[in-house]
């Protein structure tokens, strides 16, 4: 795949999951598997560009008041040691593309077929199921180099826990503390951050992720609506789940 055209998949990925509270992670490991990317430092790479976007939505949405500390901590509590110990887990690569590719078509429906549940102010899960639900996103995020806000979401969706704002800002902070906790475990797995320098031929995907995080999470509301971009970011993910189900068919078969 040529730079030009990886990178600007990476920036229209940013914009389009920034505008909706999202990281991106999912794609960026899809993205960097059909590239044929070194498969130990994926989700290194995915994760820092999780981190580079999801910090400057997690700052906006604090700034306007729209994380209840009260409220969000027990989805983190087992989250953030689950993807330490899940970003230390070493999978087969059919394994890994498996997973990626079964949670890319989950997350895909969930955003093109959001159910139209009214904001509950009252509506929250019990303490012990809301750090289950954290705890399971939490190794998965950390094996595959993800955050779990995408799969967050339809659940809070669903329960009706909030507006869409508020449920976009919780997402964007469990996406942040996962993936730094998710990229430390990599880390650890790979010997340390002398490895960072396989990652230096993808040093322009930093810079793109963060522009494309920064107009997505300013601009898109003012350019299309809330429903448009969901929809647009489910398409992407979908071509990319299929691509990746093909990929992780044609392993199993070969």
């Amino acid at each position: 795949m040529k730079v030009a055209l990886f990178a600007s998949l990476f920036f229209l990925t940013a914009l389009l999951y920034a505008s909706v509270g999202f990281g991106g992670g999912s794609t960026y490991t899809a993205l960097l598997v059909l590239a044929g990317a070194n498969i130990l430092i994926i989700p290194v790479i995915s994760l820092m560009c999780n981190i580079l976007v999801v910090s400057g939505n997690t700052w906006r949405y604090s700034r306007a008041g729209l994380i209840s500390w009260a409220r969000v901590w027990p989805f983190m509590v087992l989250s953030v040691p689950m993807a330490l110990i899940g970003g230390r887990i070493h999978v087969p690569e059919t394994i890994f593309i498996g997973l990626l590719a079964l949670a890319l078509l989950f997350a895909g429906l969930s955003l093109l077929f959001k159910p139209a549940v009214k904001p509950n102010p009252t509506a929250a899960a019990s303490l012990a199921l809301s750090a289950v639900i954290g705890a399971g996103l939490g190794l998965l995020s950390g094996i595959v180099g993800i955050g779990g806000g995408i799969f967050l979401a339809p659940v809070l969706h669903r329960i009706g826990w909030g507006k869409a704002k508020e449920i976009a800002a919780l997402c964007s902070l469990f996406i942040l503390v996962n993936s730094v906790s998710g990229l430390t475990g990599q880390l650890v797995k790979l010997g340390g951050l002398e490895q960072l320098e396989n990652t230096q031929p993808y040093w322009l995907l930093a810079p793109m992720v963060i522009i494309g995080g920064f107009i997505g999470n300013r601009m898109s509301v003012k350019v299309f609506s809330e429903t448009t971009v969901r929809k647009m970011t489910a398409i992407l993910v979908l071509f990319v789940a299929v691509r990746l189900l093909w990929k992780f068919s044609q392993m199993i078969l070969s």
